[in-house]
């Protein structure tokens, strides 16, 4: 996908990881509505266990650094991280594959939900609940930049193209308001930190591709080193056959060539030749 490349968000295609993690938030989402609207005591008792909640993160709830992302009350904001993970992370995982971009989803949620914790332990910043897959959606906001820095988007139905950095920088703008609006709360420390995981998954996924390419062409440097030494024994072998008035034949990769022609007086059964390669 080349960086300067435009897009036009219109509606993607709903398949793949995307596809997998919006139907299980939707799920779960229906379960807590349905629970808050029959069963309001049961349905607050998981969104408390699910939600992160650095109180509860002292006391060994550790799983709640990675189901935070899977709760919700507030439709709206609902709609806006599943939207934002919908229309930027099919391009996302296009570019990076179906694994790649779980790990892209899991460690942005994992990672901020981390470093809030960390932050809330200063009794002054970070304070409060967190929820939802914002950190997520901004990850993947992020990566989409990364890969995709002179793009610009044209989002559906506003007939102009925004460059994406603008984007990025718009959505880190409005959330640092309402960090600053909110006493320095949790929730939007998440969402800002969600950017700053992305940046770090961008930087982790690049090292390891060029890792993997350089680990190719070192193999690729091995192995001819090997051919080389297997030319070359070839040609000591033939030159040594010719000495004994044997001849021998190899190929330009160093592989033995048998004789075509058969006899009966053979005395390796009849086979093609009696040397092996």
């Amino acid at each position: 996908m080349p960086r300067n490349t435009s897009f036009d968000l219109g509606l993607p295609p709903f398949r793949g990881a995307v596809r997998q993690i919006i139907l299980a938030s939707v799920a779960i989402y229906v379960v807590i509505l349905l629970l808050m609207a029959f069963a309001q005591p049961t349905g607050q008792a998981l969104v408390n266990v699910g939600t992160l909640d650095p109180a509860h993160i002292r006391q060994g709830w550790l799983w709640q650094v990675v189901t935070y992302a899977f709760m919700y009350v507030d439709p709206w904001q609902f709609v806006l991280s599943l939207v934002g993970i919908y229309f930027l992370g099919t391009a996302v995982e296009e570019r990076v594959g179906f694994t790649a971009f779980y790990g892209l989803f899991f460690t942005s949620v994992v990672l901020s939900g981390i470093a809030g914790f960390l932050l809330s332990l200063t009794g002054v910043i970070a304070q409060g609940p967190a929820w939802g897959s914002g950190a997520a959606a901004n990850a993947i906001l992020m990566v989409f930049y990364l890969f995709n820095r002179g793009a610009p988007i044209m989002l559906f139905p506003i007939p102009i193209q925004i460059p994406v950095k603008w984007i990025v920088l718009f959505f880190a703008a409005l959330e640092t308001a309402y960090l600053l609006l909110y006493h320095f709360a949790l929730f939007y420390f998440i969402l800002l930190l969600g950017l700053g995981a992305g940046y770090v998954w961008y930087l982790l996924f690049s090292s390891r591709r060029t890792s993997l390419r350089l680990t190719e062409r070192l193999y690729g440097i091995r192995n001819d080193y090997y051919r080389w030494k297997r030319r070359r024994a070839a040609r000591k072998f033939e030159v040594y056959m010719r000495k004994h008035n044997r001849t021998v034949e190899f190929d330009e990769h160093g592989n033995y060539i048998p004789p075509e022609d058969t006899g009966a007086d053979k005395k390796n059964g009849g086979s093609k030749s009696g040397w092996v390669n």
